[in-house]
């Protein structure tokens, strides 16, 4: 699994300075999409509704509106 591409606007461009706290989504070479972004899987896990399920392994990601957004345009439709 490699990185192809990242979707969206890079964070420069969104207006994040630094490295530090800067969310973004790429696409992956076997299809599927990573997500960088903070970790709130503590606070939403119990919000998630009941048809919704997370493995221990999975962990529950917050991007920025701006970052999703950004990235539509580039997330294909099929």
């Amino acid at each position: 699994m490699k990185i192809v591409r990242r979707i969206g606007a890079p964070p420069g461009r969104r207006g994040c300075s630094s490295a530090q706290n800067c969310p973004d989504v790429f696409e992956l070479s076997d299809g599927r999409f990573a997500v960088i972004g903070t970790d709130c899987t503590h606070e939403l896990d119990a919000e998630l509704p009941p048809d919704a399920g997370r493995a221990d392994y999975e962990r529950i990601v917050v991007v920025t509106r701006e970052t999703l957004i950004r990235a539509k345009s580039d997330i294909p439709d099929v």
